[in-house]
């Protein structure tokens, strides 16, 4: 087995691309990461210097079999890690410490996070710990809520700002139901230019009542055929009104009539939002988490 880093996502995707879509909606994260990290080079957006940015591949027999990449700009700049042997997983850890490069938290797949960590904790005299059990759930037959007053629409530039104070209320929201120490659950700042690229991209969508916008939801861009539901907010003085499920079903809709399938990542903690997406029509494919190493 052999552990190849690409510095260039375009390079990656030309060498792990049948790996990615072989597997569509599990490599949703790195494939939709990889594609958008590379079309925004090409269109000359750089990269943050101060956030690590690279791919890497396994290959056995000439063949893709597992891969990671390092691109989160957030916390510690954790890993994220596909499914892979636990061999893979300790190779990864050990190369990374050999070109002494410290990676101090993984999300991604169970048990090849949990593996990875514990190596990396091992190696620096730390321990690992779980930050948050995920769960990646997928469309399989979309499932109508009650019907609730207002539309769906998609986000205007006018509403960046509003747009970008919910995705940041949305992880501590997070944490506060789950029962974690606010801040406890490391999450991406989007920048307002980035912010800006998604509205005017149509991947971000509000909830809107009485002229005034309640909710958000967003979706990635399709990577493989496959577009990714999330974040999905609403305000604590608007909820209780099915904003939330209908929305996510008219996203889910929309999607489905384009051709892309639909998944969506929930907190294994929140029984609330995974009760939600089960009534919707999503179904459990399997189970992640974040940890870190400290």
């Amino acid at each position: 087995m052999e552990l190849r880093f690409y510095d260039e996502p375009g390079e990656f995707l030309d060498v792990a691309g049948y790996y990615l879509g072989e597997q569509p909606v599990l490599s949703t994260v790195m494939a939709s990461v990889a594609s958008r990290v590379r079309d925004q080079r090409d269109a000359g957006v750089p990269w943050p210097e101060d956030v690590p940015c690279w791919f890497a591949a396994f290959v056995d027999a000439g063949a893709v079999i597992a891969a990671a990449m390092r691109t989160a700009p957030f916390g510690d700049y954790p890993a994220y890690l596909m499914p892979m042997s636990d061999d893979a997983a300790v190779l990864l850890a050990r190369t990374l410490l050999g070109r002494d490069e410290p990676v101090l938290g993984a999300n991604g797949a169970l048990p090849a996070v949990q593996v990875f960590c514990e190596e990396m904790a091992s190696a620096t005299d730390k321990q690992a710990r779980v930050g948050q059990h995920t769960r990646l759930f997928e469309l399989r037959e979309l499932k109508e809520p009650a019907e609730v007053p207002g539309h769906l629409r998609s986000a205007t530039v006018d509403e960046q700002d509003i747009v970008a104070a919910w995705y940041d209320a949305f992880m501590v929201d997070a944490d506060e139901q789950a029962g974690r120490p606010s801040g406890s659950s490391p999450h991406e700042a989007v920048a307002p230019d980035e912010m800006r690229r998604r509205i005017e991209s149509g991947q971000v969508f509000v909830w809107e009542v009485d002229g005034a916008p309640v909710h958000v939801t967003a979706a990635t861009l399709p990577a493989f055929g496959v577009s990714r539901v999330g974040p999905v907010y609403t305000p604590k003085e608007h909820r209780g009104h099915g904003y939330a499920s209908r929305a996510v079903y008219e996203v889910s809709k929309r999607l489905l009539e384009d051709g892309t399938r639909a998944c969506l990542f929930t907190d294994q903690a929140n029984p609330t939002s995974n009760k939600i997406y089960e009534a919707l029509g999503y179904e459990r494919l399997v189970d992640m988490a974040n940890l870190r190493v400290e």
